[in-house]
């Protein structure tokens, strides 16, 4: 199993069986070029266009944008409505959180999650070995609730999303990625900068949280 960060909150995930792709976004609104990408299936947290851009992905048959229980090619996504901000919705509506069960590791990816999440929603996650979480703040949880949230799931893996880059004025009003390294620093064992996580054996998931910053692809 492969993960590659296109940028934004955009992931590609390569199995034995399928290719999934990940809140695929539109330049105009995130200032990254968003690179054309196959995939067999795509998944969408939420509707708003640094999220949704499907023109982008070619060849996939089976679209996923709403909660709910799926099963693709042995792989079993897991959709759970969560919201967009910390007043049930009422400011920038709903968003679904996937969790991904691909070649026997478990991942999840938490879209544009605004607030902390439930007991309930902890409750129905099983374990978790790598967890796509929105450190950038204003649109999603910042770098300090996403530590919550990574404690409160205890992934062996995070992968960090949505947050400002230099190269992307448009996201200036997020938090750089800085901030959330300053939070994690003194509570994780370090974090790797690598480009792609590869998985192939159980054997490689950490005993303990490891923060890995992927090398954005777009």
């Amino acid at each position: 199993m492969e993960i590659t960060y296109i940028g934004h909150s955009c992931f590609k995930i390569k199995g034995k069986n399928i290719t999934l792709v990940i809140d695929p976004y539109n330049p105009k609104m995130t200032g990254y070029p968003m690179p054309k990408i196959s995939a067999d299936a795509v998944l969408i947290t939420h509707e708003h266009e640094d999220h949704s851009n499907l023109q982008a992905i070619n060849d996939y048959k089976i679209l996923i944008n709403t909660p709910g229980e799926y099963e693709l090619s042995e792989t079993f996504i897991f959709g759970i409505q969560t919201y967009h901000d910390n007043k049930n919705g009422n400011e920038r509506g709903k968003n679904t959180i996937y969790q991904i069960d691909i070649d026997g590791f478990s991942l999840l990816h938490l879209g544009d999650l605004g607030h902390e999440l439930s007991t309930d929603t902890l409750e129905r996650l099983g374990s978790i070995d790598v967890l796509m979480v929105p450190v950038g703040g204003t649109y999603t949880i910042n770098g300090e609730v996403a530590a919550k949230v990574i404690s409160s799931i205890e992934p062996a893996i995070v992968i960090p999303m949505h947050y400002h880059s230099e190269s992307s004025p448009v996201t200036e009003k997020l938090d750089d990625i800085k901030k959330f390294m300053e939070e994690m620093g003194s509570k994780e064992n370090g974090i790797k900068s690598i480009d792609k996580l590869k998985l192939t054996s159980r054997l490689e998931v950490p005993e303990e949280t490891e923060v890995y910053l992927l090398s954005p692809q777009h």
